[in-house]
C-alpha cells in the first residue's frame, strides 16, 4: 500500500495513476529492450550477404586509413577517369608491420578493416578489340572509346588500400621471356602473380605464352631492343632501333616489334644506352608509345638516358628501375641485390627491380617474396608505380 493511500484512502485515483501503478520494472524493460536488439541484429546478419564466407582468403591487416580527396592528383595518364582518391595519414613515411595469414588463393576484394590478396588474379586473353587495332605486322594497341588505355585495361588490377598505402612496395619485372618455353613456363607456375614479365618479340609462339602468363595473374611489358654503344659488336637482335637512323624507320621498327603479340601495358628497353642518349631519335618513338596509351619502364642501365626528362615533357608516364637484380647471375648477388631494393623501399615507398628469366632468378624471386610478409613488404605488379603516390 502506497504512502499516500494511507494519508488519502478514501481517495478516488484518476486513469493516469492507474495506469503508472501496472508499469513495468525497469529490470522487466531492459530485458525486452536487449531481446528486441537481439532479434533484429540476427535479422541484419541473416539479410547481409557476405561473397567469401565459407572460404579460405589470406588477411592483410592495415591500420585505419583517413581518406582524404586530392584535388592536385597527378598521373593522368595512367589512371582511369574513376582515380582512386588518395590517402593520406597523420604518421606519413613511418613502418608499419603487417600480418599475412596464408591460405588457399582467393579474389581480391577490399574492405575497411582488411585486404584479402590474390597471388593468381586470372587476366583476360588478349587482344581486347576496345583497345585494340590491325596494324602492318599485327595487332597494335591503341586508345579506345572513354579514353580507354592499355596501361589501365591490361594492368593487373591492385586494391587502392595497397597502391595508397605506407607500407613499402617492391616490383619486379623479369625480361627475356617468350625465349625459352622452358624457363618462362616455369616462371609463369612458380612465380606470384604480382611479379611482372616482359616478352622478348622474337620468340615463338608468343601470344599463347603471354596469355598463359595473364592467366596467372602476371602482367605483361614488351621488350623493345634499342642501339648500344658498341654496335654492331653487341648486337639486341633483328630490327633494332637505330639512334642515327631514319625516324620512319624506327617508327617502322617499333610497329613490327609491337604487332608481335598484344596484352603489355608498357615497354621497357633492350640494351640501348646509345639510343636512350639520343633526343632526336628518342623522342619520335616514346610521342608514338603515348599516342597508343603506354607507358615506358627505363631499366636504368643507361646512365646518360633522356627518357626522363621527354617523357616528362610530352606527356608519357615514365619509371626508372633502381637495380638489376641479377647483374651477377650468382645466388648471392641475386638475394643482395633484392635486399637492396626493399632498403630503397622503405626509403622512397617503392622501388623497381628488373632482370631475366633466368633459372638461378626465377629461383631466388621465389624464394624472396615468401619472406616480404614477416618483413613488412609488400610485392606489387609495375603498374603500380605509375598510380597513387608514386605515379
Amino acid at each position: 500500500m502506497r504512502a499516500n493511500e494511507l494519508r488519502q484512502p478514501l481517495r478516488k485515483r484518476g486513469a493516469f495513476e492507474k495506469l503508472w501503478a501496472k508499469r513495468p520494472s525497469a529490470l522487466l524493460a531492459a530485458s525486452v529492450a536487449a531481446a528486441l536488439l537481439l532479434t533484429l541484429g540476427a535479422l541484419w546478419l541473416i539479410r547481409t550477404p557476405y561473397p567469401y564466407a565459407g572460404e579460405p582468403v589470406v588477411m592483410v591487416k592495415i591500420p585505419p586509413l583517413e581518406i582524404m580527396t586530392a584535388a592536385t592528383d597527378k598521373a593522368p595518364e595512367t589512371a582511369p577517369e574513376d582515380q582512386d582518391e588518395t590517402a593520406e595519414r597523420p604518421n606519413a613515411g613511418e613502418n608499419r608491420k603487417i600480418e599475412i595469414l596464408e591460405s588457399t588463393p582467393q579474389e581480391t576484394v577490399e574492405t575497411e578493416a582488411a585486404i584479402i590478396v590474390s597471388p593468381r588474379r586470372t587476366l583476360k586473353p588478349a587482344p581486347l578489340a576496345e583497345v585494340s587495332e590491325t596494324g602492318p605486322y599485327g595487332t597494335l594497341p591503341r586508345i579506345g572509346t572513354g579514353n580507354k588505355k592499355p596501361q589501365n585495361v591490361y594492368a593487373r588490377p591492385v586494391p587502392a588500400g595497397i597502391v595508397h598505402s605506407d607500407m613499402p612496395k617492391v616490383a619486379i619485372l623479369l625480361g627475356g621471356m617468350g625465349l625459352n618455353t622452358e624457363l618462362t613456363k616455369k616462371a609463369i607456375g612458380k612465380l606470384p602473380g604480382e611479379v611482372s614479365f616482359a616478352f622478348a618479340p622474337y620468340g615463338e609462339d608468343l601470344q599463347a605464352q603471354v596469355n598463359r602468363a595473364r592467366a596467372q595473374g602476371h602482367e605483361i611489358m614488351l621488350q623493345l631492343p634499342l642501339e648500344p654503344f658498341g654496335y654492331p659488336a653487341s648486337n639486341p637482335g633483328p630490327k633494332t632501333l637505330m639512334a642515327a637512323g631514319d625516324t620512319n624507320a624506327n617508327l617502322d621498327a617499333l610497329a613490327w616489334h609491337m604487332g608481335r603479340f598484344a596484352g603489355y601495358t608498357g615497354i621497357t628497353n633492350y640494351m640501348g644506352a646509345r639510343f636512350l642518349a639520343d633526343i632526336g631519335a628518342l623522342r619520335p618513338v616514346l610521342a608514338e608509345m603515348k599516342k597508343r596509351g603506354l607507358v615506358f619502364l627505363d631499366d636504368g642501365t643507361a646512365s646518360q638516358s633522356m627518357t626522363a626528362q621527354i617523357g616528362k615533357i610530352i606527356g608519357l608516364p615514365v619509371k626508372t628501375g633502381a637495380k638489376v637484380i641479377d647483374a651477377d647471375p650468382a645466388q648471392a648477388s641475386i638475394e643482395q641485390a633484392l635486399a637492396d631494393l626493399e632498403a630503397e623501399a622503405r626509403a622512397s615507398g617503392l622501388a623497381i627491380g628488373t632482370g631475366t628469366g633466368l633459372d638461378v632468378t626465377i629461383d631466388a624471386v621465389d624464394e624472396w617474396s615468401r619472406s616480404l610478409a614477416e618483413k613488412g613488404i609488400l610485392l606489387v605488379p609495375v603498374s603500380a608505380a605509375y598510380r597513387g603516390r608514386t605515379g
